[in-house]
C-alpha cells in the first residue's frame, strides 16, 4: 500500500490481472454494501467492471431453480441462492464473469460456482473444502482473493489519466431507506418494504456500474442492468429487453424446451436467447434444431411473448441520473415496472411525473446522481424540488 501498510486482498490461487482486480475491489463493495442495508446474504457477478447481477440470498423456487440450471435436490445456502440469482438474472453477459461475495464462501456456493465458466472470485473468507473446489477449476489457474473485511479504504482516492493524476474523495454515500427514499412525488406513495428493499438493490447496483446506467430489479435481485450507454433512453431500452427475457425465461414456452443430452449449459443458454428473440429461425432451421433439442419447438410467436410479458408486474426502477424524457417511462411500463428511484432534477420533471401519474406508479427523488466511471466516481445533488 501507499502508506507501508499491507495489502488488504491476499491471492489464494491463479494469478488475477488488472482487470480482474478492478472487477474485484469494485464487485466486493456493492455485495458488501447491499448486506448492510439489507440484512441478508449478496452476490454480485461482474464483466468488464459492470455487474451484470447482483442479488439477494432469497429461496429460489422450482421455476427460478429450472431456469438457472440447478437439479431440484443439489443444497443451496443462503448465499449460493444469492449467486444463483445473481448469475442467473443474464446468463449470457454473465458468461466468464467475476464473483463478489459477502460472507465467507460455504461448500454449497462453491459447488454452484464450480460448473459455471468464470474468471475468479473475492470473498471475505472460504471454508477449507469450498477452497479445495475452487481451486480446482480451469485446471486448477482459478482466480480466487480473499479480502479482509475489517479493511477501511483512505478517504481520498487517485487515478492517472494520460500521465495526470486526478484526486477525490471516495464516494462514501450510505444508500438505504432512511437515507435515500423519503421524498415521493408521485400521486401514489404506497410502496411496501419489500419494494423499498429493491429500490435500494437498484441504487446501490447504479453506485457499482459504468454511466450511464438504469437498473430493473424484482423480488431481491437485479433482472435488467444497462450500462455505459450515452443515451439513457438506450440504458432503459437495454435494460428492459434484458428484464423481459428474464421473464420470459421463465414462460412454458422456454421451460417446455427439450435439449439434446449433453448440451451444456452456455450453449443452452445460447439458444434460449435466441429462441426467444426476433432471430428464432436461426435455431429453429432444418439441421440445425436437431443439434439442440429432441423435438422442435414451436415458434414462440410475438403475440404470445407479449401475453406473458404483460403478466410481469411491480418491478422496481433505479436510474443513476434523471430521466430527461418521459419516453423512459413509457418504457418501462412496458417491463412491468411500478417503482422508481431516480435523482430528479430535470427541466422537465413534471412531465415525467404526469408520466408516471398516468400507470399509477409510485416514484421517489433520491436527490444525489450516482454517475461511476470505471474508478472515477461523481456524486452530485440536482436542484432539489419538493412534491407535495
Amino acid at each position: 500500500m501507499e502508506d507501508g501498510s499491507d495489502l488488504p486482498v491476499t491471492v489464494l490461487n491463479g494469478k488475477p490481472g488488472y482487470i480482474n482486480f478492478l472487477d474485484a475491489l469494485n464487485s466486493i463493495q456493492l455485495v458488501k454494501e447491499l448486506k448492510e442495508a439489507c440484512g441478508l446474504p449478496a452476490a454480485a457477478s461482474f464483466k468488464h467492471v459492470s455487474p451484470a447481477g447482483a442479488a439477494l440470498g432469497l429461496p429460489l423456487s422450482e421455476v427460478e431453480r429450472k431456469m438457472y440450471h440447478i437439479a431440484p435436490d443439489m443444497e443451496l445456502s443462503p448465499l449460493a441462492c444469492a449467486y444463483a440469482r445473481a448469475r442467473g438474472a443474464d446468463r449470457m453477459s454473465s458468461f466468464g464473469d467475476w464473483i463478489a461475495l459477502s460472507d465467507v464462501c460455504d461448500v454449497p456456493t462453491a459447488k454452484l460456482i464450480q460448473h459455471e465458466v468464470s474468471d475468479g472470485i473475492i470473498a471475505p473468507g472460504y471454508e477449507p473444502e469450498a477452497l479445495t473446489i475452487l481451486a480446482g477449476k480451469k485446471k486448477g489457474n482459478y482466480n480466487v482473493v480473499s479480502i479482509d473485511p475489517a479493511y477501511k479504504p483512505n478517504p481520498v482516492e487517485h487515478k492517472q489519466v494520460y500521465g495526470i493524476t486526478f484526486e477525490q474523495g471516495r464516494n462514501e454515500l450510505v444508500i438505504n431507506v432512511d437515507t435515500m427514499l423519503n421524498n415521493w412525488v408521485t400521486e401514489n406513495k404506497t410502496v411496501t418494504e419489500e419494494q423499498k428493499h429493491d429500490l435500494i438493490i437498484a441504487l446501490i447496483t447504479l453506485k457499482y456500474t459504468q454511466s450511464n446506467s438504469v437498473c430493473y430489479v424484482k423480488g431481491g435481485q437485479a433482472i435488467g442492468i444497462g450500462a455505459g450507454q450515452q443515451s439513457r433512453i438506450h440504458c432503459t431500452r437495454l435494460a428492459g429487453q434484458k428484464a423481459d427475457n428474464w421473464w420470459l425465461r421463465q414462460s412454458p414456452q422456454v421451460l417446455g424446451l427439450q435439449f439434446v443430452d449433453g448440451l451444456g449449459r452456455a450453449d443452452r443458454d445460447n439458444a434460449i436467447d435466441v429462441y426467444m428473440g426476433d432471430e428464432y429461425e436461426d435455431v429453429l432451421a432444418e439441421g440445425v434444431w436437431q443439434t439442440r433439442f429432441k423435438v422442435k419447438p414451436a415458434v414462440f410467436t410475438r403475440e404470445e411473448k407479449r401475453a406473458w410479458l404483460n403478466q410481469l408486474t411491480d418491478v422496481t426502477l433505479g436510474s443513476d441520473a434523471f430521466f430527461p424524457f418521459s419516453d423512459n417511462i413509457e418504457r418501462a411500463h412496458k417491463s412491468g415496472v411500478k417503482y422508481i428511484a431516480q435523482p430528479g432534477g430535470s427541466v422537465r420533471d413534471d412531465a415525467v411525473i404526469e408520466c408516471c401519474d398516468k400507470y399509477d406508479m409510485a416514484m421517489v427523488f433520491t436527490g444525489i446522481r450516482l454517475f461511476h466511471h470505471l474508478s472515477l466516481i461523481h456524486i452530485s445533488e440536482p436542484t432539489r424540488r419538493s412534491y407535495i
